[in-house]
């Protein structure tokens, strides 16, 4: 199937391919499997039983029910979201098969579908299993927050191909000597974005930086639903307002730095 009779040169059936080409990459290793449930798993468990002893000797915290484990499972989504995209794009790097693809009839666009949708599998076969623990260790459903859950995973995925596209960009212009980035970029959000303390926290002129950053208007919106029980619609808009200019700003940043690797050549040489 193509969308080129529409003007739009996209091909259905190459981002299928890549897909399939990652997914069977990812079953064929059991401990990459195991990995992506590994690490959520962890660190809901810390989280949750630090909530449990809160709750059991202040009184806020036990009005607050669920919002440490609430925030480790959301920011699971932000910071998955993204390591899925970047691993499978490290793939094509470690397998010096990027000049292969970017001289085949795949596009860009279609590249970049492709790693998104393995981004949201990778995710899948970790959060699931670890949200289900969630609920049998400490009786804190992810999946009862309904509809917020829906528009919290929306912008968090959105935010983590914003930055996956952008790292991917600079694996393709600086090299493997760039990969650190992959792993290690979202922790610069995580103070920012307010994952664990309502930004009133920061400083006042930090409060402006973090209003600038799409997840930090869904973990507020998580505190208000779980310690208010109020739907934050409005911050849920922003938030998508947001990603879309972070979505188009990483997504032209990625097209640049695509066509400077070409220029210097070192789409041959991205495993050095």
């Amino acid at each position: 199937m193509s969308l080129s009779d529409t003007g739009v040169n996209f091909s259905i059936r190459r981002v299928s391919a890549m897909v399939q080409r990652y997914w069977y990459l990812l079953r064929s290793s059991w401990p990459r499997i195991l990995d992506l449930i590994y690490w959520p798993a962890v660190q809901m468990l810390m989280w949750g039983f630090l909530q449990l002893y809160i709750s059991q000797n202040a009184g806020y915290f036990a009005q607050a029910g669920g919002v440490f484990i609430g925030a480790v499972l959301l920011w699971d989504i932000l910071f998955r979201g993204q390591l899925g995209f970047s691993i499978s794009f490290l793939e094509e790097m470690y397998a010096r098969n990027l000049g292969n693809l970017m001289m085949s009839p795949l596009r860009p666009p279609e590249f970049l579908a492709a790693l998104m949708i393995m981004s949201v599998v990778r995710l899948s076969i970790g959060m699931i299993p670890v949200s289900l623990l969630a609920i049998a260790f400490f009786g804190f459903n992810l999946w009862a927050m309904g509809f917020a859950l829906a528009a919290f995973f929306v912008n968090l995925i959105l935010t983590s191909w914003a930055i996956g596209i952008f790292v991917a960009g600079l694996l393709l212009r600086n090299g493997l000597g760039a990969e650190s980035m992959a792993w290690t970029i979202m922790f610069l959000f995580l103070p920012l974005t307010c994952v664990y303390y309502p930004v009133g926290v920061l400083p006042e002129w930090l409060q402006y930086v973090a209003w600038c950053l799409p997840p930090t208007y869904v973990f507020e919106g998580m505190r208000a639903l779980l310690i208010d029980h109020v739907f934050r619609a409005d911050l849920m808009l922003e938030a998508f307002a947001f990603n879309v200019v972070l979505f188009c700003g990483a997504s032209v940043a990625f097209l640049k730095l695509l066509a400077s690797a070409r220029e210097q050549g070192s789409l041959l040489q991205g495993a050095d």
